[in-house]
């Protein structure tokens, strides 16, 4: 998973309206629930012996390993609150659109006499639900790092260096060296 893939997941989180559970064993409950009682499921979900989740669920260990609690939270906030996470998605894609804040390298493809020498800017964003839908769509189809870039790459091009076709009719945007992105709806 790459840099951008990862912000979207963050982006995520941060449209809970609750906390994830604290404990261990109501995580792994969440869990088992989340995969309709099957605590096999987990067990290969978490990497550990399905009889090591039963003694989660029925409370006879109480404190996992740092490695195996690292994976659990990894875990319960992939599938935590489903519902919430589509209704953010969904209104980001159809009226909201998505923030991107990004430091990063831009190179420029334009007409000969420009300043096309890339550089590292400081970038922030709103992008419109048209972009925000690309980039939920292609994450879902399994898009590589490379596209990902690329529908950010367009959407920040059209938005914030063109102007929305005000300005700078021949530019090619280039989004490489990336140092960080938040993306946020």
């Amino acid at each position: 998973m790459g840099i951008l893939g990862e912000s979207l997941d963050r982006a995520a989180e941060h449209t809970f309206t609750r906390p994830i559970p604290k404990s261990a064993g109501a995580q792994v409950r969440f869990l088992v629930k989340s995969e309709k009682g099957s605590t096999r499921a987990v067990a290969r979900r978490l990497g550990v012996s399905q009889r090591t989740v039963e003694r989660y669920v029925t409370g006879r260990i109480r404190t996992p390993r740092p490695e195996l609690a690292a994976r659990l939270v990894a875990e319960v906030r992939k599938s935590w609150q489903p519902r919430v996470r589509r209704r953010a998605r969904e209104a980001a894609a159809t009226t909201g659109g998505i923030v991107i804040e990004t430091r990063a390298r831009f190179g420029f493809t334009a007409a000969p006499g420009s300043t096309d020498d890339s550089r590292l800017r400081l970038i922030t964003q709103h992008l419109p639900p048209a972009y925000a839908a690309r980039l939920f769509d292609a994450r879902s189809a399994g898009a590589s790092e490379r596209d990902l870039r690329e529908i950010a790459a367009e959407g920040l091009q059209e938005q914030y260096f063109k102007d929305h076709g005000r300005r700078a009719a021949g530019l090619r945007v280039e989004f490489t060296d990336i140092d960080y992105v938040e993306l946020d709806y």
